[in-house]
């Protein structure tokens, strides 16, 4: 894969931070960036989907739907009761 370079502002103390732990994992600045920007895109990613899951599960029956089901149900059963 092709790499391109790119120039970037960050203030002091976070360059610092960065140099340090580059430094402490033996790695490059630009591959620790890399490192943080495959990270910071995975979590976005899982925050989208998990955000998708919590919308689909949003719609669950209430209290009044849960009493009409359980109703249903049961006049269900009755009404098949001696038939199987």
């Amino acid at each position: 894969m092709a790499n391109i370079k790119t120039a970037i502002s960050i203030e002091k103390p976070l360059f610092e931070e960065v140099e340090a732990l580059a430094h402490k994992m033996k790695v490059s600045r630009s591959h620790l960036f890399t490192l943080a920007a495959r990270a910071y895109i995975q979590n976005h990613k899982s925050r989208k989907l998990l955000e998708a899951i919590n919308a689909a599960y949003s719609d669950l029956p209430d209290i009044e739907e849960e009493k009409l089901m359980a109703q249903m149900k049961s006049n269900h059963q009755r009404l098949v009761k001696d038939r199987w």
